[in-house]
C-alpha cells in the first residue's frame, strides 16, 4: 500500500501523522512534491485554486487502479495523506483472440444497435482493431448502426471515433439503455454491447428475453490486485477507523473490498465504520452504479451530484473540511481532530497514538474534566494511572502554549484533566 503525504511544512514541531494504524498500514511517503508534480500533469489535480490546507491532517484511502494518480495528486495538494490500495486492476486485452474474433464478426455482420458503455472501452476497442489493421473497416461497418451511449463521456468517445449517437442515457446506467431499447422493440434485432469489464451482463437478460440477438465485446477485464497485502492492510485500517475517508470509483472495486474484508473476518467492523457510526470513516463513491454494492450492505456513501472523478474529489474534500472528527476553539487556536492526527492553529501536531487518543477523548467533551480512569480506557496497553500521566506529559510537550502561557490541557487536582476552551 502506497502512502503519499502532501501536507505543507508545519514547522519544527510538526511531524508525520500518527495513529492506531499509522505504522504498517502506510507505506513510503512521497512528500508534497509528489502531489504537485502529479497535479501539474493536468486533470483535476492541476487546479491552481486548490487550498493546500483544506485536508490538512486527513488520511484518505484510495481503492482505484485506473486514474488513481489524479485522486492522489489532488488530495495531497489539498494537504491530505493518501493510502493507496487498488482492490482490483484493469487489464487491457487488445491481443485477446476473442476480441479480434468479435471485431471481425462486427465488421462482417454489423449489429442493428451498438451500446457503448464507456469511453475507455470504445477507444480501446478501436485501438485494438487498429493494431490488427481493422480500425477503418470497423468504423465503416458501425457507421450505419444505431449507437446508444451510456452517458456524456461515452457519447464523446462515439463522436471522436467518427460515429453519431442516436441516444444518450441520462442516468449513465446500462439499465436505462436497455429500457430504451425495450420500449422501441428489439425482437429480431441484433444488439452489440461493449462491456464495462464484466459488469452489466445481468442487465442484458431482458433484451434476450424480448427476442434480441445480444452480442458482447470486452476490451478489458478486471483482475485481482497486484498487492493483496495492501488491500488487507486497508481493510484493517477501515476496521480500526484509522482513516478519515475511503473512495470507490467502480462497482467491482467496491465488491472486491467487501470480499477482502469478509475473507479477513472483519466485514462487520468495516461496514460499521463506513455506515456512519462514531467515529465514522466517510465512504465516497463516484456514482450510483459504484454505490450500489455498498448500499446493498447498508452503507449509504457520499455521492457527488455529477458522477465524475473531479466532482468526487471536490465533494469529498469539502465534506471532510466541514466535518472533522472534532473541532474545538482553544486558547492556542482551533483544534481539528482527524483519524490519525490533530491540527492546532493550522499546524499538524507530532503525536504518537497514545497522546492522540487522549486528546481525542478530551476534545469529545471540551471543558469537561475527564477522570484518569476514563482516560486509561483510551490506552488499551496501559494498566495504571501512571501511564495516563506519561501520555498527558507527552501530549503537552507536543502542544503549543496557550496565549496566557499555560497548557491547553489543564490538570484538575485529584479529578483528572480538561481541554481548555475559548
Amino acid at each position: 500500500m502506497t502512502s503519499t503525504t502532501g501536507r505543507p511544512a508545519a514547522g519544527p514541531a510538526a511531524g508525520p501523522a500518527a495513529g492506531p494504524a499509522a505504522g504498517p498500514a502506510a507505506g513510503p511517503a512521497a512528500g508534497p512534491a509528489a502531489g504537485a508534480a502529479a497535479g501539474a500533469a493536468g486533470g483535476p489535480g492541476s487546479c491552481s485554486e486548490l487550498d493546500p490546507t483544506q485536508l490538512l491532517g486527513a488520511t484518505i484511502g484510495v481503492t482505484s487502479h485506473r486514474r488513481s494518480d489524479e485522486l492522489i495528486a489532488t488530495f495531497t495538494r489539498r494537504g491530505g495523506e493518501v493510502v493507496h490500495a487498488p482492490t482490483m486492476r484493469i487489464v487491457p486485452i487488445t491481443e485477446d483472440a476473442d476480441l479480434v474474433a468479435d471485431t471481425r464478426a462486427a465488421i462482417a455482420d454489423p449489429p442493428d444497435v451498438l451500446v457503448v458503455t464507456t469511453a475507455i472501452g470504445l477507444r480501446g476497442w478501436i485501438s485494438a482493431a487498429e493494431a490488427h489493421g481493422l480500425d477503418e473497416a470497423l468504423v465503416e461497418a458501425l457507421a450505419g448502426t444505431e449507437v446508444l451511449a451510456r452517458g456524456p463521456k461515452a457519447r464523446g468517445a462515439v463522436r471522436a471515433a467518427g460515429l453519431s449517437e442516436a441516444w444518450t442515457a441520462a442516468s449513465e446506467q446500462t439499465a436505462e439503455a436497455v429500457e430504451h431499447l425495450l420500449a422501441q422493440g428489439v425482437a429480431g434485432r441484433s444488439v452489440l454491447v461493449q462491456l464495462h469489464g464484466a459488469a452489466g451482463l445481468e442487465d442484458l437478460e431482458p433484451l434476450r428475453a424480448a427476442g434480441a440477438d445480444v452480442r458482447t465485446v470486452a476490451v478489458y477485464r478486471w483482475e485481482p490486485p497486484e498487492d493483496p497485502g495492501a488491500v488487507d492492510r486497508l481493510v484493517d485500517a477501515l476496521a480500526a477507523r484509522s482513516l478519515d475517508a475511503v473512495t470507490f470509483t467502480s462497482a467491482p472495486g467496491a465488491v472486491a473490498l467487501l470480499e477482502a474484508a469478509e475473507r479477513r473476518g472483519r466485514l462487520p467492523e468495516v461496514l460499521g465504520a463506513m455506515s456512519g457510526s462514531s467515529p465514522p470513516v466517510v465512504c465516497c463513491a463516484v456514482g450510483d452504479v459504484t454505490a450500489a454494492p455498498l448500499r446493498e450492505r447498508g452503507v449509504d456513501p457520499l455521492v457527488p451530484e455529477r458522477w465524475r472523478l473531479g466532482a468526487l474529489m471536490r465533494c469529498l474534500s469539502s465534506h471532510l473540511a466541514e466535518n472533522p472528527r472534532a473541532r474545538v476553539a482553544t486558547p492556542a487556536g482551533e483544534l481539528v481532530l482527524r483519524a490519525r492526527s490533530a491540527v492546532l492553529g493550522g499546524r499538524v501536531l507530532d503525536l504518537a497514538p497514545g497522546p492522540l487518543a487522549l486528546l481525542a477523548r478530551l476534545a469529545a467533551e471540551p471543558g469537561r474534566v475527564v477522570s484518569r480512569a476514563e482516560l486509561l480506557s483510551e490506552l488499551p496497553a496501559a494498566t495504571d494511572g501512571h501511564a495516563v500521566e506519561v501520555a498527558v506529559a507527552r501530549l503537552r510537550a507536543a502542544l503549543p502554549r496557550a496565549s496566557a502561557g499555560g497548557s491547553v490541557v489543564r490538570t484538575v487536582v485529584k479529578r483528572g484533566y480538561a481541554l481548555e476552551v475559548s
